[in-house]
C-alpha cells in the first residue's frame, strides 16, 4: 500500500490523495446536465447522468474530463478493462462477415466457437449453451428450460419455484418474481409477478449465523430450513430452486458457509428439483474460479446455470444458459419452446469469444484467486477498522463492505442517511467508481459498497482502488461523527 498505513482511517490529507488519479480530481460543473436536455429515459427524471466520454483499460473519462478508475467495472461487467484492441477486432471482423442471423434457421461460426470454448470436455456435465442479450434474459430462459423439462417428463404439476430472501435475478418479470430484492419489485407486487414463487433465508452469516453456532450447523440449519420449504409444498409441486453461488447487489459479495450448497444440491438431486445458479454477476472468473460454485465443495453443479456481464465484458450484450446433460436428455420432443429475436447474435458472440480468450490466454482468472487475497488483505487492513465497517467479505475479485451505525449490535444506519450513495460519491470526486447497495439488512434498512475490479488491473491500480475508498469513506465517516445525516 502507499504510505497510507500510517493514516487511520478517515485522516487522510488531501495530498495524499494525488497520484495517479490526477490529484483530488473533483468533477466540474456539467452545463448540459438537466433532465430536460436529454430525450433519453433515464433512470432518474430528476438529473441526467453524466457522459462518459472515452474509456481505456483500468478508467474512463467524462465529459468534464474527470478520470475515473473504474473500481466495480460498471456493475462487475468490465473484467478485461476498457477500450481493448484485439476484442474491437473481433467485433469488426464478425460484422464485415455476417451482422445477424435469426436462430430459428440459422448458426454461425462465432456462436459455434463461443459454446466450444466454454463447453470443452463437458465441464461438470454442462453440455449446451443457450446465448441471450442479458443476465434477466438468461434467467428467465433458464425458468422456462426448466418448466419444458418437466413437462416432457410427465410431471406437468412442478409448478413452484423456490429461492431466497435478499436475492436478485434480473428485471423482467419472470426473473425479478424469483429474486426478492424489494425496492425494485415494489412497484409491480400483485401486478406483474408470479403467485407460484416461495422464499426461504439467504446464507448470509454475518445477520443470519446465530452466537455459537458453527459455520456447519449454521450451512445444516439453512439447508433443513429448505428441506422443510419443499416438503411443505410438496416437492413433486416443485419445479426449481433458484439461488446466487455468492450474492450480488442486493446483499454484496455474500458467500455461503462451508457445506451448505453441498446439502442444497443433495436435496435437489433426492426430490428430482432442478437446481438453478446464477453467477450472472458473480461468474466468469471473478470469485477466483471460472464458475463461482466450484469453490463450493465436491458434488456441488447446477442443473442450470446463468451468466452474465464477464461473459462479454461489456463490449456487447451477451449472457446466457449452460445447460446440464441430464436436462438435455430429458428433452425428447428434440426441440426447445422458447427463443429470442437476438439469440446467439453473432456480433455480441463474436466479442464474448474474443473476452473469453484474452481470460484464457492472460491466465486471468488466476489472477483473480491471486491478487483477491491481496486485495482481501488490503481492504481489512485499510478498513476493517472503521467506525462504521460490520463486515467485509467476498472472493476473488469481488469484496463487499457492509456499513452500519454500530458494529456492536450491527444496527444499519436510517435509509434517510444515504451511507452507501455518499461513499460512491465521495469516491467518485475523488477519482474512483464503486458500486454502491442498499437494503441490504432486511430490503429496506443497510448499506454496501461493492468493489469488482477488472482482473487485468496493474498492482498499482489495485493499490489505489482501496487507497481511494479508504479516503472517500475517512469523509463520510467524518461527516458522520460531525452529525451530518445526509
Amino acid at each position: 500500500m502507499k504510505d497510507i498505513t500510517t493514516s487511520s482511517v478517515g485522516e487522510m490529507a488531501d495530498d495524499d490523495l494525488r497520484g495517479k488519479t490526477g490529484g483530488i480530481n473533483k468533477p466540474q460543473p456539467d452545463r448540459d446536465r438537466t433532465s430536460s436536455s436529454s430525450r433519453v429515459l433515464h433512470r432518474s427524471l430528476v438529473s441526467q447522468p453524466e457522459t462518459v466520454t472515452s474509456a481505456s483499460g483500468s478508467y474512463i473519462t467524462l465529459s468534464t474530463g474527470q478520470r475515473i478508475l473504474d473500481g466495480c467495472t460498471g456493475a462487475a461487467v468490465a473484467i478485461i478493462g476498457h477500450g481493448n484492441n484485439e476484442v474491437q477486432a473481433a467485433v469488426q471482423e464478425q460484422m464485415s462477415k455476417v451482422s445477424y442471423a435469426h436462430t430459428l434457421a440459422y448458426t454461425t461460426g462465432s456462436a459455434e466457437a463461443l459454446a466450444d470454448l466454454l463447453l470443452r470436455d463437458r465441464p461438470h456435465g454442462l453440455c449446451k449453451a443457450y446465448f441471450v442479450c442479458s443476465g434477466s434474459e438468461a434467467m428467465d430462459s433458464a425458468l422456462k428450460l426448466a418448466r419444458q423439462y418437466h413437462v416432457e417428463a410427465g410431471q406437468p404439476q412442478r409448478t413452484r419455484i423456490v429461492s431466497r430472501r435478499q436475492a436478485y435475478h434480473g428485471n423482467t418479470v419472470g426473473a425479478m418474481s424469483v429474486g426478492s430484492n424489494v425496492a425494485r419489485k415494489a412497484p409491480y407486487l400483485d401486478v406483474l409477478t408470479l403467485p407460484n414463487v416461495s422464499y426461504v433465508s439467504p446464507a448470509y452469516a454475518y445477520r443470519g449465523q446465530r452466537e455459537g453456532e458453527t459455520e456447519e450447523a449454521y450451512a445444516a440449519r439453512l439447508v433443513q430450513e429448505l428441506d422443510d420449504e419443499f416438503r411443505s409444498l410438496g416437492p413433486d409441486t416443485v419445479m426449481a430452486f433458484v439461488a446466487e453461488p455468492m450474492s450480488g447487489a442486493t446483499l454484496g459479495c455474500v458467500t455461503a458457509p462451508r457445506g451448505y450448497f453441498q446439502g442444497v444440491r443433495r436435496l435437489c438431486s433426492k426430490y428430482g428439483i432442478l437446481l438453478i445458479l446464477d453467477e450472472v454477476m458473480c461468474g466468469s472468473g471473478r470469485s477466483g474460479t471460472y464458475f463461482a460454485f466450484e469453490q463450493e465443495g465436491d458434488g456441488v453443479y447446477p442443473d442450470l446455470l446463468t451468466l452474465g456481464k464477464g461473459l462479454g465484458g461489456g463490449y456487447a450484450p451477451i449472457a446466457g444458459v449452460l445447460v446440464h446433460e441430464k436436462v438435455i436428455d430429458g428433452f425428447k420432443s428434440g426441440s426447445i419452446v422458447h427463443g429470442h429475436t437476438y439469440q446467439a447474435h453473432p456480433v455480441s458472440c463474436a466479442a464474448s469469444l474474443a473476452v473469453q480468450q484474452v481470460l484464457r490466454r492472460d491466465n486471468l482468472v488466476q489472477r483473480c484467486a491471486d491478487k483477491g487475497k491481496w486485495l482481501e488483505e488490503a481492504l481489512r487492513s485499510e478498513l476493517g477498522d472503521g467506525k462504521f465497517i460490520g463486515d467485509i467479505r467476498g472472493r476473488g475479485f469481488f469484496w463487499g463492505l457492509e456499513l452500519v451505525a454500530d458494529r456492536a449490535t450491527k444496527e444499519p444506519f436510517a435509509p434517510t442517511m444515504h451511507v452507501a450513495s455518499r461513499v460512491v460519491q465521495e469516491a467518485k470526486n475523488i477519482g474512483l467508481a464503486v458500486y454502491p447497495g442498499t437494503g441490504t439488512a432486511d430490503g429496506t434498512r443497510g448499506d454496501h459498497v461493492i468493489v469488482a475490479p477488472p482482473y487485468n488491473a496493474s498492482d498499482a491500480e489495485l493499490d489505489d482502488v482501496v487507497r481511494l475508498l479508504k479516503a472517500a469513506y475517512g469523509v463520510v465517516e467524518r461527516d458522520i461523527l460531525a452529525g451530518k445525516t445526509s
